[in-house]
């Protein structure tokens, strides 16, 4: 008796040969290969609370003002393709009721345009394309994929420099859990401005270079740990005018302890967030756990059946020339 192999036990052995090839291939080449940053990104996040404002029609701070900050970003894919980085443009507009809704963004309260380019893997920034300001750090408008639980140097676009946020545990919001990273801001010089003298008391100077200065009460910043995205950001800005060389505020720009994501906002920033992650996970290791097993099991089902085989009965070996009596001697 002889054994032979069938094919059904040699499609299961390739299979699962070829499943076992494939699993490490996708948590070590495709899924590093699918967390970068989009090229094509338009979105928009809306913040809001109370504070106080400058009012430039009665030349004084007013307090208690409804605040809406909004942050609109846009992928430009032609600078992108052609730097093989991801070129973001971003607006950021900052409203009271007064200018809203408004028809053109340069009749907010503050307006202000600049262009983030990062690296599409690693988020660190690249310095081209147009880049505008030179922004520096670890992060800003998002973190890196797969965020570690230690502190992150954030881009502060109004400070003009990084800020330490520290990590503070697990939060969640609508919901879906996230990372919570917090910081502050010191009041900071950031720059100067020409104003009426009697803004930073001095009435006796039709004009003054006034110093700028910034600070910030506190962020807090929610994120999503696989691929960075905040789910929930909260600011509180502080922006004021000192006379040349002042010890301290004469007026107030703008004053809030507490500006954050809108509900609207929170849920889109999760429902993205669960999408991307959730595909992150498929490649990196729901995919490649399930192809490993399932290798594993149609390998050893094929093994097993090459190696029992059919036993098929043994044929006769064909003589090459016939068998005939052999005659007898006879004396």
């Amino acid at each position: 008796m002889r054994r032979t192999t069938s094919p059904f036990s040699l499609i299961l052995l390739g299979l699962g040969t070829f499943l076992l090839v494939l699993a490490p291939l996708l948590a070590w080449y495709v899924q590093p290969r699918a967390a970068v940053n989009p090229i094509d990104i338009d979105t928009t996040a809306v913040y809001t609370g109370r504070g106080s404002v400058f009012d430039t029609d009665r030349i004084e701070t007013v307090p208690d003002r409804k605040i809406t900050v909004t942050q609109r970003v846009r992928g430009n894919v032609e600078d992108s393709e052609r730097s093989g980085n991801a070129v973001w443009d971003v607006t950021t507009t900052v409203d009271t009721d007064k200018s809203l809704p408004a028809a053109d963004p340069h009749d907010a309260l503050d307006f202000v345009p600049h262009r983030w380019v990062m690296d599409r893997k690693t988020t660190r920034p690249v310095h081209c394309c147009g880049e505008k300001p030179y922004i520096e750090g670890e992060a800003y408008l998002k973190f890196p994929f797969d965020v570690q639980k230690r502190s992150y140097q954030w881009w502060d676009n109004t400070l003009g420099d990084t800020v330490v946020l520290r990590y503070r545990g697990t939060e969640k919001v609508q919901g879906y859990t996230g990372y919570k990273f917090t910081g502050s801001v010191p009041p900071t010089r950031t720059g100067t401005r020409m104003v009426p003298g009697s803004l930073v008391d001095q009435p006796q100077r039709p004009q003054v270079l006034a110093e700028e200065w910034y600070s910030n009460h506190g962020f807090e910043l929610v994120v999503d740990q696989a691929t960075g995205r905040v789910i929930y950001a909260q600011t509180g800005p502080k922006r004021t005018l000192r006379a040349p060389g002042g010890k301290k505020d004469a007026a107030v720009l703008l004053d809030s302890r507490k500006l954050s994501f809108t509900t609207e906002t929170q849920k889109e920033a999760v429902r993205q967030a669960k999408r991307d992650s959730g595909q992150l996970r498929m490649v990196g290791t729901t995919l490649p756990i399930g192809a490993g097993v399932a290798g594993v099991l149609l390998a050893v089902a094929g093994g097993v059946l090459v190696a029992r085989g059919r036993k098929e009965p043994e044929q006769p070996a064909p003589s090459d020339t016939p068998s005939t009596p052999q005659p007898t001697l006879t004396m």
